[in-house]
């Protein structure tokens, strides 16, 4: 293994680093996407059971020992219940947008790797046909062990570039995705709790 990391030349390096990377992100997302991390089912059941007028200290006391996007935008909908349903609509929103953006983080590293990975591994072709070619004008076409290593330099760090962009790219939509549904659910469940707190208020939902 480790002469095949030395045969592919100083662009193993990096491509290496993006390996690492992108391993321990994809790991760190496929936890923290979870929906029983992300949305608790304690926590989904009680803003499911709020009613309007009734006491709500309970339900901002266990949002708030489980912090996380989910809870914290439900708090503040709960703590500002006693307001009218434009303001507490408009708090819930500003809540939603510093909260959401959490679960999609990192994803753009992902998204960097992916495509950075294939370029690395063709720099490093460039560069093998460079010594290749570099050789050849030395020592002639005579010795075939100089022509190899420098294509081998080239073809190992292509496959390597492409080994490691593919399923980085495929890791980075499966986890967006993942993302876009939490958040969707979410929306919906901010909406629901807003409509359950001001029942005869006449208003749109509270994500138009």
């Amino acid at each position: 293994m480790w002469d095949f990391f030395v045969r592919g030349g100083p662009v193993m390096i990096p491509l290496g680093v993006c390996s690492v990377l992108a391993a321990m992100i994809t790991v760190e997302r496929i936890i923290g996407l979870r929906r029983s991390q992300v949305m608790p089912r304690e926590i989904v059941n009680v803003i499911e059971s709020v009613e309007p007028r009734k006491d709500l200290s309970v339900a901002i006391s266990i949002c708030s020992r489980n912090p996380g996007a989910f809870s914290d935008i439900m708090r503040v909908g709960l703590e500002r219940s006693h307001d009218s349903w434009d303001a507490i609509r408009d708090a819930v929103l500003d809540a939603g947008r510093q909260e959401t953006p959490k679960l999609e983080k990192h994803l753009v590293w992902l998204e960097t790797i992916a495509a950075v990975a294939p370029l690395l591994g063709l720099l490093g072709t460039v560069l093998g046909m460079i010594k290749t070619f570099a050789a050849i004008s030395i020592q002639g076409l005579g010795d075939p062990q100089v022509l190899s290593e420098g294509i081998s330099q080239a073809m190992i760090t292509t496959a390597v570039g492409l080994a490691i962009g593919i399923p980085t790219l495929v890791a980075h939509n499966l986890l967006r995705a993942r993302s876009e549904s939490l958040i969707t659910e979410i929306e919906a469940s901010a909406s629901r709790l807003v409509m359950r707190l001001k029942p005869n208020e006449s208003h749109e939902s509270v994500m138009s």
